[in-house]
């Protein structure tokens, strides 16, 4: 059929009501937001915003209420969608951003794909990898992987991906969203090495949408972590107390999610599992930890200056 892309869409949306499909790849997937409300009555009141691209650029899409309980685990990154019959709307204004892994990629950024079970009824058909074709230009997925000797140099802030093998994981741990608000977070602590450094990636995981993968990181699996951000506390030694935390788009993979991950190509991951293939099981297991308090940044020696 006829197709449109995604920068035709930008300069012509406001005089056409029907769009042509859209043929494009999920470069990025935020974690699902619940956004009920006791006074509301929505059935599924849920919501995921993910980048999508082609040959002319990246915009976001947005899948609302219903369509998220149906779609949203089939939609991983690298996934290749054939959109029919959607909406465009001028794109929220304060949703977070991920950081593409392509610098030079185009970004659309003033209007959005809506994708609703009505007005239009969006028809969603998944495109399996091995039937994509080159000459649809649809871009590859690109990470920004970093090692744990790289980490040190790296800004507040910064985004990056890391893969390393875990050697330490702590409870579950909660936070309050809101100071006196009954919402939480549920995180937790890990360590792992990549062979580059003596010092772990010091890693904080919050639970995103794959709970079944937040609660299988166990010592010793091959933990990779995309879209993490950098933070650094410059009140005490800065070196001491750098970490990487996870962001609105990070997606978490353990020892038997990996197969067939867009990542598993990419250099870095590759050098880490020819590192790995050099270490000794034992000497590693004897290294591990699980579970405990763990109080990070940790407090000072003394209460003077506590």
């Amino acid at each position: 059929s006829k197709l449109t892309s995604l920068g035709q869409l930008e300069m012509t949306w406001r005089s056409r009501v029907h769009f042509h499909p859209l043929l494009v790849r999920v470069l990025h997937k935020s974690r699902l937001r619940y956004y009920g409300k006791p006074e509301k009555k929505l059935d599924m009141p849920y919501q995921a915003y993910f980048e999508v691209a082609d040959g002319s650029g990246m915009m976001s899409m947005v899948l609302w209420n219903s369509l998220c309980p149906e779609w949203y685990n089939s939609m991983k990154v690298g996934t290749v969608l054939l959109l029919e019959q959607y909406a465009i709307k001028t794109s929220y204004p304060f949703k977070t951003q991920p950081t593409p892994g392509d610098s030079q990629m185009k970004r659309f950024a003033t209007i959005e794909i809506s994708l609703n079970v009505r007005d239009p009824p969006t028809k969603i058909s998944i495109i399996p990898e091995e039937m994509v074709k080159p000459e649809w230009g649809l871009p590859e997925v690109k990470y920004r992987f970093i090692t744990r000797s790289e980490l040190d140099g790296l800004p507040n802030n910064h985004s990056c991906d890391v893969i390393g093998l875990v050697t330490f994981v702590g409870r579950a741990e909660r936070a309050r969203k809101r100071e006196h608000g009954e919402d939480f977070w549920l995180y937790r602590w890990a360590h792992a090495i990549d062979g580059t450094s003596d010092q772990p990636f010091i890693l904080e995981i919050f639970a995103t949408s794959q709970p079944d993968v937040f609660e299988h990181i166990h010592p010793m699996t091959y933990l990779v972590c995309t879209q993490m951000r950098v933070v650094r506390d410059f009140t005490e030694n800065p070196s001491s107390t750098i970490y990487l935390t996870t962001s609105n788009e990070s997606q978490i993979f353990v020892t038997g999610w990996h197969k067939g991950q867009p990542y598993t190509k990419d250099t870095k991951v590759k050098n880490f599992i020819q590192w790995t293939k050099t270490q000794s099981e034992a000497d590693q297991m004897k290294k591990t930890v699980i579970g405990g308090y763990y109080p990070f940044p940790r407090p000072p020696n003394n209460f003077l200056k506590y």
